[in-house]
C-alpha cells in the first residue's frame, strides 16, 4: 500500500517482487478492487500494481483536469518506484490513461490492453451534464444508476452483492474528483492519434456493452497498427467483474505473448476460471471470442498554422455553449448570418472569452449580470447552461441574480429568476 502526495497516486503492489510489472487501471466511479478476481491468476506471471484515481477509494482528493495530467501522475509515483517499463490493461477511463501513456511515453509501455476503452468517450456535453448533476444532487443518482450501466441486467439480478458493492462503490467517491474526471474525458479525443501507437494493443470489449459497444472497440481496432479485437460475450461495460474468467484469459495470452521486454515470453498455461470473494457466487464459464480486425491507418491531418483566433474561438464555444447549441447555430446560418456567426466565433469566444484574466466561472457570473441588465432573455438561457458547465452552482447564480436585481432593477431580475429556474430544473434533474 502506498502513501501519496498530491502529485502521486495511491497504489498497491501484489505478486513476486522480479516479476515484470503489470499496471491495472480502473473505470470512471470504480477501485482498484474491481480487479480483484484477476489477481490470482495474474500474479502467477507478473508483479501487478494497481492504482486509485484521485478521490476513489479513500485515495486523497486532488483532482485531475485531463488524462493527460492523470498520466503524469501514474508516471511519478512510477518513477518514485524505479518502475520504468511495465505492461499496462486498463477498462474504460482507465484504458484512456493507457492510450495517453502509449501517446505520449512509447518507451515506458511494453504491451498495452484496452478494456471498453474508447479514443472518444461520448460527447462533450454527455460528460460536463454529469457533471452539472452531480454538483447539484450530489453522487447518488450517478450510483443509482451504475449498475445498469455496467452489468447486463440478468447478471445484475443474479448477484445484488456484487450490484450493492458498485452502488456504495460510487457513492464514496468524491464529487470533486468525480466532476473533475467527467471534465478530463469530455476533452479527451485523440481519434486523429491513434496511428502513432506502436505497442501490441489487445482490445476488448463486451458484447453487451452499451457505454463504450463494439463501435468504438472497432475504432480503435482499425487505428492501431498492431492490435486485436476480443468479444467477451454475456458481459456488459465492467466486462472484467462479470466475465472474470474470460477476461483473465485473454490478458494472459495477450501479455504473455506480445511483451516486448528482456523478460523472456511466457507460454500461456491453462486458465483456471477465477473465483469469487465469499459473498459472491461464481459466475458460469464463458468461453471469449477473439478476432483479428485490420488495421488501417487514419488519413493525415494536414493543415497549416493559423493565428486566426476563429478556431480557438470555436473549441471554447463548444466547451462552454455545448456542442448541441454551437452547432444548431452554425446549421443555420446562411449567406445573411454566416459572417455574423463567424464574428462572436473569432472575436467574442476567441479572443474575449480565451484571455487568461478571468476564469470561466467568473466570466459567466459577467455574462449573467449584462444580459440581466440588457434584457436579453434567451440568451440568458442558454448562459445559464454555460454557467453550470462553467462550475457555478444554482445557489451561486442565485446570488448573481439577486445582485442584479440591486443594480440592474427589480423586474428585470424577476424574469431572470423565472428563466434562469426552468433551465436549472431541467438541468439539474436527474434522468429516470
Amino acid at each position: 500500500m502506498s502513501e501519496t502526495s498530491s502529485n502521486t497516486l495511491q497504489y498497491r503492489f501484489d505478486g513476486p517482487e522480479e516479476a515484470p510489472v503489470l499496471i491495472l487501471g480502473a473505470s470512471l466511479g470504480t477501485t482498484w478492487h474491481m480487479w480483484d478476481r484477476q489477481i490470482p491468476e495474474l500474479t502467477r506471471h507478473w508483479r501487478v500494481f494497481r492504482f486509485d484515481m484521485p478521490g476513489h477509494g479513500g485515495a486523497p482528493a486532488h483532482p485531475c483536469g485531463s488524462v493527460g495530467e492523470l498520466a503524469e501522475r501514474l508516471l511519478a509515483t512510477l518513477d518514485e518506484l524505479g518502475v520504468q517499463r511495465f505492461g499496462y490493461a486498463g477498462c474504460a477511463f482507465g484504458g484512456a490513461i493507457g492510450i495517453e501513456l502509449a501517446l505520449r511515453h512509447p518507451q515506458r509501455v511494453a504491451s498495452l490492453a484496452l478494456i471498453a476503452a474508447s479514443p472518444r468517450f461520448g460527447t462533450a456535453d454527455e460528460f460536463r451534464q454529469r457533471g452539472v448533476i452531480v454538483r447539484s444532487n450530489g453522487l447518488d443518482p450517478i450510483a443509482r444508476s451504475a449498475p445498469e450501466r455496467w452489468f447486463t441486467p440478468g447478471f445484475a439480478a443474479a448477484q445484488p452483492a456484487i450490484t450493492d458493492w458498485a452502488v456504495q462503490m460510487v457513492r464514496t467517491t468524491d464529487p470533486g474528483c468525480y466532476i473533475a474526471a467527467c471534465e478530463a474525458l469530455a476533452a479527451f479525443d485523440v481519434r486523429a492519434e491513434l496511428g502513432r501507437i506502436g505497442v501490441p494493443t489487445l482490445v476488448l470489449v463486451g458484447s453487451e456493452d452499451q457505454v463504450t459497444g463494439q463501435g468504438e472497440a472497432r475504432t480503435l481496432v482499425a487505428g492501431i497498427p498492431d492490435s486485436r479485437l476480443a468479444v467477451v460475450p454475456g458481459a456488459s461495460h465492467l466486462a472484467p467483474v462479470e466475465q472474470p474468467a474470460a477476461v483473465t484469459d485473454l490478458l494472459v495470452r495477450h501479455f504473455s505473448t506480445a511483451w516486448q521486454e528482456s523478460h523472456a515470453a511466457i507460454a500461456p498455461p491453462p486458465v483456471k476460471p477465477v473465483l469469487s470473494p465469499k459473498s459472491m457466487t461464481p459466475p458460469a464459464p464463458v468461453a471469449a471470442v477473439a478476432e483479428i480486425a485490420a488495421a488501417e491507418q487514419p488519413e493525415a491531418v494536414v493543415g497549416a498554422v493559423r493565428n486566426d483566433p476563429y478556431e480557438a474561438g470555436l473549441k471554447v464555444r463548444r466547451e462552454v455553449l455545448g456542442d448541441a447549441h454551437v452547432d444548431r447555430a452554425l446549421a443555420s446560418a446562411d449567406d445573411f448570418s454566416g459572417d455574423f456567426q463567424e464574428l462572436i466565433t473569432r472575436y467574442a469566444w476567441g479572443e474575449v472569452w480565451n484571455r487568461p484574466g478571468l476564469d470561466r466561472r467568473s466570466r459567466s457570473c459577467v455574462t449573467l449580470t449584462a444580459l440581466v441588465a440588457g434584457g436579453h432573455l434567451d440568451e440568458l438561457a442558454f448562459h445559464t447552461r454555460a454557467a453550470l458547465r462553467n462550475g457555478l452552482t444554482p445557489a451561486e447564480i442565485k446570488e448573481v441574480l439577486l445582485q442584479a436585481a440591486v443594480y440592474c432593477g427589480v423586474p428585470a431580475a424577476n424574469s431572470a429568476f423565472k428563466v434562469a429556474q426552468a433551465v436549472i430544473r431541467e438541468e439539474t434533474t436527474p434522468p429516470e
